[in-house]
């Protein structure tokens, strides 16, 4: 390459190189503990008062515990059990009776993951959601079959603070 070419390549990437970035900060939502409260005491009141001693847990973007409620006379496991359904609910952006449904259709993907830390192929769990941007998640344990539905009642609580 002639030497005024070189030259010329070489300022053009200069200038391509040192051109300011306009990298942009990512902003995202995030769950209070005011409305991580009201979800977790709304889901434990829904299947109190149909009978059941259950243990609520919710989680934040990042996988960590905001809230854990142990109702009355609840069963020791069902804090470990909600957790767990809380961060799957929230990793997997699923409810996880539809990630029961994977791990029960023998799905090879599924049955790697589970053997994660925290991950847990039980219904109960719903991902905590602001449109399509998924802010924590919610786990509740001790109500055979009654947990996902206690869960969108805690969830439906607070509807309308999370648009």
């Amino acid at each position: 390459m002639p030497p005024s070419l070189t030259r010329l390549a070489l300022i053009g990437l200069t200038a391509v190189l040192s051109a300011p970035v306009h990298a942009q900060l990512l902003t995202h939502h995030d769950l209070s503990l005011a409305v991580a409260k009201t979800i977790a005491e709304t889901a434990i009141e829904s299947c109190v008062a149909q009978g059941y001693r259950v243990s609520a847990v919710v989680v934040d973007r990042a996988g960590e515990t905001v809230v854990a409620l142990r109702g009355d006379n609840a069963s020791p496991h069902t804090m470990e059990n909600a957790r767990r359904k809380a961060y799957t609910a929230l990793s997997f952006r699923t409810s996880t009776t539809e990630y029961a449904k994977r791990f029960a259709s023998d799905n090879p993907v599924v049955r790697q993951q589970v053997t994660l830390p925290n991950v847990i192929a039980i219904p109960g769990g719903l991902p905590i959601k602001v449109g399509d941007d998924v802010i924590g998640g919610i786990g509740l344990s001790g109500s055979p079959g009654v947990d996902e539905p206690c869960v969108q009642a805690g969830l439906d609580k607070v509807a309308d603070q999370l648009k």
